[in-house]
C-alpha cells in the first residue's frame, strides 16, 4: 500500500504544488478546500466517528482525524494569507 500513496503523492502531489505556487487563484481555492476539510475532519474527532478507508479494509482512527484537521487547518491559514492577503512587490522595468 505504501508505494501506491507514494506514487499517488508524487503524480498527483507535485503538479498541484506546482499549480498553487504559481496561481493566486487556486491558492484561493484551496484555502476554502482546506477549511471545509479541517472542518469535517474536526467534526469527526468531535464526534469520535472512525472512518473506514474505501476498498480496504482499513479505518482511520479518530485521533488521526484530529491530526489531519489540524494539519488542513495550518495549511487554510497557510493558503489564505498567500492567496488573499499577500501581495508580490513586483517591479517596473
Amino acid at each position: 500500500m505504501l508505494p501506491y500513496l507514494v506514487a499517488a503523492i508524487i503524480l498527483i502531489g507535485l503538479p498541484t504544488l506546482y499549480v498553487a505556487v504559481r496561481y493566486r487563484e487556486y491558492r484561493k481555492f484551496l484555502a476554502g478546500g482546506f477549511f471545509v476539510s479541517s472542518g469535517m475532519q474536526f467534526y469527526f474527532y468531535l464526534a469520535n466517528i472512525p472512518i473506514p478507508l474505501m476498498w480496504t479494509s482499513a479505518v482511520q482512527s479518530p485521533e488521526l482525524s484530529a491530526m489531519r484537521g489540524a494539519i488542513h487547518f495550518v495549511l487554510f491559514l497557510f493558503c489564505l494569507y498567500f492567496g488573499w492577503f499577500f501581495r508580490a512587490n513586483r517591479s517596473v522595468d
